[in-house]
């Protein structure tokens, strides 16, 4: 265990938690920010001098390295994370970020920015699998699930930004064009590490550690009561509550993650894997990262109007992440993604087709009419497969593997994310709209799996309280009929 100084800045109550809450939003922003920044550089004429005009394979390599970044700070993140604390894993994600974001503003050869967005993806893998822990152990139970579906919004804020600032930074010459996007990334880096300097420590990992008085003074303050009043007393009870049904199944090997027992933990292990499979395998990250070339390679577009449409496309995104945002609950989980699944397959045919007249006489409308489903690709992406994944994940799996389960589901996202950033500079420039048929038939092939899922149903106590995350084994056991449906 690690101590770290505590400064309460932003008072007690409603003031704190919003802290809270921007503090974490920003964050993401930062991870959307890094994701759609390289979408507006890798074309840019004096990038590709300065790295000798990479071919397509090696562009791949420089771009998805990010991502493997990525893959290896979660991993530090579930070793270390439990160690330092959540305030302190924030700030050394943060740490990584500048000094890849130094790194990569002034890298001059391919090896030094391929370290140096490897070193970025670190500090993003540290952050993503942090934040939404640390949001969710300061916030309200009723809110928690809000929140957690919110931060994909605010993913779509930060690649907003990022198009938009490669956008105007296009008409502005030399290195500065591609340099200054880059290192502007540090400036969400600092503002989150003043912003965390104030904030409190999570309570569950101080119980944890043994410091139940800081705990129990920080849930006051958070929640704005005394240690007498009810609503406190049970934030504290549900806390030890989580924290000895932990220890009582710490032991659980991960050897035993795919065993066949009464609560099917394997079939569930590979449903929080598979979810994040489909997440980054229906190609998301060929618009995110790659619009740009897409619309001039593929489409035939000017630079300039592809950077213009792009940016447009992205914010079809941000606009899709407002319905789980605030209907999530309400839908359940299931269904959206099995339309949206079957959404992003139509999506992506379509594109396929409209692509496949190039060089022909009716080339130059088809290939403009085969903009539209990049629009409406991402709409259906930002309403469905970003947010439910994510939610999805820590709700299927049984309490005693949830971390270890939870590491594994973050791991798939992380290295598919990473295979198809890798390969799809390979699939504009060789495949041309053969490459969409891939990505239409995954997405066609995710409808059925989603169906044979469970449906998760809100399991409540007689109490009336929800205690879906707080299951003891045996209480899980009896409520499982409640709350899985199988098909």
């Amino acid at each position: 265990m690690i101590k770290t100084p505590h400064y309460n800045w932003y008072g007690r109550g409603f003031k704190l938690r919003a802290a809270i809450t921007i503090a974490c939003q920003l964050a993401f922003v930062l991870f959307g920010y890094d994701q759609g920044v390289f979408s507006g550089i890798v074309g840019n004429a004096d990038w590709l001098d300065t790295f000798g005009h990479p071919g397509s394979a090696l562009e791949g390599i420089i771009v998805s390295i990010y991502n493997l970044g990525c893959f290896t700070g979660c991993i530090l993140a579930f070793i270390f994370c439990e160690k330092t604390g959540r305030r302190l894993a924030m700030w050394i994600a943060m740490v990584w970020i500048i000094v890849g974001a130094i790194l990569q503003a002034t890298a001059f050869s391919v090896p030094h920015i391929m370290i140096a967005r490897f070193i970025t993806g670190i500090g993003t893998g540290i952050e993503t699998s942090t934040v939404p822990m640390y949001q969710s152990e300061l916030c309200e139970a009723e809110r928690r699930g809000r929140l957690v579906s919110s931060e994909p919004l605010f993913v779509g804020v930060g690649i907003e930004i990022a198009y938009w600032f490669d956008y105007g930074m296009s008409f502005t010459g030399g290195s500065i064009a591609w340099r200054l996007p880059i290192a502007c990334q540090m400036i969400f880096a600092f503002v989150v590490i003043i912003l965390v300097f104030g904030l409190p420590e999570s309570p569950r990992y101080l119980y944890k550690h043994g410091r139940g008085e800081e705990a129990l003074q920080i849930l006051c303050d958070v929640y704005d009561g005394t240690p007498d009043s009810p609503k406190i007393a049970k934030e504290n009870n549900d806390v030890l509550q989580a924290l000895k049904i932990e220890q009582e199944n710490g032991a659980y090997r991960w050897s035993q993650l795919f065993k066949r027992d009464e609560v099917q933990t394997g079939r569930r292990v590979l449903l929080a894997y598979g979810m994040q499979f489909m997440n980054q395998m229906g190609g998301i990250n060929l618009v995110v990262y790659y619009i740009t070339s897409v619309l001039q390679f593929n489409v035939g577009l000017t630079r300039n109007l592809s950077l213009l449409l792009g940016g447009i496309i992205n914010l079809m995104f941000f606009i899709g992440s407002l319905f789980p945002t605030f209907f999530l609950d309400k839908y359940g989980r299931r269904k959206p993604m099995m339309w949206g699944s079957f959404g992003l397959g139509v999506s992506m045919m379509l594109i396929a087709i409209l692509l496949s007249f190039q060089g022909t006489s009716v080339s130059k409308p088809t290939s403009s009419a085969s903009v539209t489903f990049f629009f409406t690709y991402m709409l259906i992406f930002g309403a469905t497969a970003n947010c439910i994944p994510w939610v999805y994940v820590p709700e299927i799996l049984p309490l005693h593997v949830r971390a270890k389960g939870t590491a594994v589901g973050i791991s798939a996202n992380w290295i598919w994310n990473f295979f198809v950033v890798m390969i799809t500079p390979t699939l504009i420039n060789n495949l041309a709209w053969k490459g969409y048929l891939i990505f239409m038939a995954l997405n066609f092939a995710f409808v059925p799996l989603v169906v044979s899922s469970p449906a998760l149903l809100p399991y409540r106590s007689s109490a009336n309280q929800a205690i879906v995350f707080l299951l003891p084994r045996d209480i899980e056991l009896d409520a499982r009929r409640d709350r899985l449906a199988f098909l």
